[in-house]
């Protein structure tokens, strides 16, 4: 079996999986730092959990019970948010590639050291069961550089303030799980919370609508997307630089627009407010829809998948409305899963060992 851990700022998320991928077990620990709860299977207790080592050590009792130890476990496989331009292919856990994830750090500073900690934990409890990685950023290495340079001085982009666009662990499952019939031209949209969509031309990502950070592109549940620099700088100059930093990523949005960045809720309503953050979000997806299109030279299908792109029909019919000038192409609606995918890129590694 392999263990698939998704370790975020405050929780830590984890899938069991047998080497063909079918889930067997999954459980979570919440509010890590504070009270929170573990969920294991069907169960949910109230639990207090000092830091990422600490959740990580109750849900392995929580596995324990579950009949799943270390010594019945082939392998675990690890989200990391970011790779930077070094870890662009799925990964064995190695010295080399710790300090590589340690080195991109400063992209993903509120990521990738929780991403690295869960590694670190279970090196402590389990040193002998092998460890890989897999990269939200790195299916989109294929990117061009036209894609993803933007147009600065060549000493900030040597700093690293370049597109490296995220989501790409859904992608990528939305791929593998296409196979053979994958589309030649896709437009895939990840739309949730966070949303970005992805111009996927013979099964690789040649544009995606987030950059440097998760920030831009779309309009998304509490992140504004695309917005001027100027605009930034003016926010920053009057607020400081930690609170329009808040303000992009927790407080704008759907949520400023609506009141909710619940998208349920918002479709509930019928006030003014509401329908105006549901046009907006539908609007701006399609736009930069069309962007992708250019990119792709056209396009032969469109997938959705996340919790709105799965769920919200209406807001999927809003969004092709909008794309209804590119004439009539397939939809598809795929659930997304990036612990699956985590396992598949471990279980491609194993066996190409």
């Amino acid at each position: 079996m392999i263990l698939v851990l998704n370790a975020g700022s405050s929780s830590l998320k984890v899938k069991v999986f047998t080497t063909d991928l079918t889930p067997v077990f999954s459980g979570s620990v919440t509010s890590i730092g504070t009270n929170g709860t573990i969920t294991s299977g069907d169960k949910t207790f109230p639990t207090k959990t000092a830091d990422h080592a600490d959740a990580l050590t109750r849900m392995l009792a929580a596995l324990s019970h579950a009949g799943i130890t270390p010594d019945t476990l082939k392998a675990a496989a690890h989200r990391v948010v970011h790779g930077g331009t070094i870890l662009t292919q799925p990964a064995r856990i190695t010295p080399q590639v710790i300090a590589a994830i340690q080195s991109v750090i400063p992209l993903a500073p509120l990521h990738n050291p929780n991403n690295l900690a869960a590694i670190l934990a279970l090196q402590t409890a389990a040193p002998d069961l092998p460890q890989y990685a897999s990269f939200g950023t790195a299916f989109h290495a294929t990117n061009p550089a036209v894609a993803t340079r933007y147009a600065i001085p060549q000493i900030q982009h040597d700093a690293g303030i370049r597109r490296y666009g995220f989501h790409g662990l859904s992608y990528a499952g939305m791929v593998a799980g296409f196979g053979a019939a994958i589309p030649g031209r896709l437009l895939a949209l990840h739309l949730g919370n966070g949303a970005s969509l992805c111009a996927i031309k013979d099964g690789q990502s040649i544009a995606t609508s987030m950059g440097y950070s998760p920030l831009s592109g779309l309009t998304m549940g509490t992140r504004c997307g695309d917005i001027d620099g100027a605009g930034v700088l003016r926010i920053s100059d009057a607020v400081g630089e930690a609170e329009a930093d808040r303000i992009l990523n927790k407080t704008s949005g759907l949520l400023a627009l609506g009141g909710d960045n619940d998208m349920r809720n918002l479709l509930r309503r019928d006030d003014a407010a509401a329908k105006f953050a549901v046009d907006h979000f539908c609007y701006w997806a399609a736009r930069h829809a069309g962007s992708a299109i250019v990119a792709m030279g056209g396009m032969d299908a469109v997938a959705f998948t996340g919790g709105i792109g799965e769920n919200a029909a209406p807001v999927r019919d809003k969004i092709m409305a909008g794309l209804a000038c590119f004439g009539d192409v397939p939809v598809h609606v795929i659930a997304a899963d990036e612990e699956k995918q985590i396992a598949r890129d471990a279980a491609f590694l194993m066996e190409a060992a």
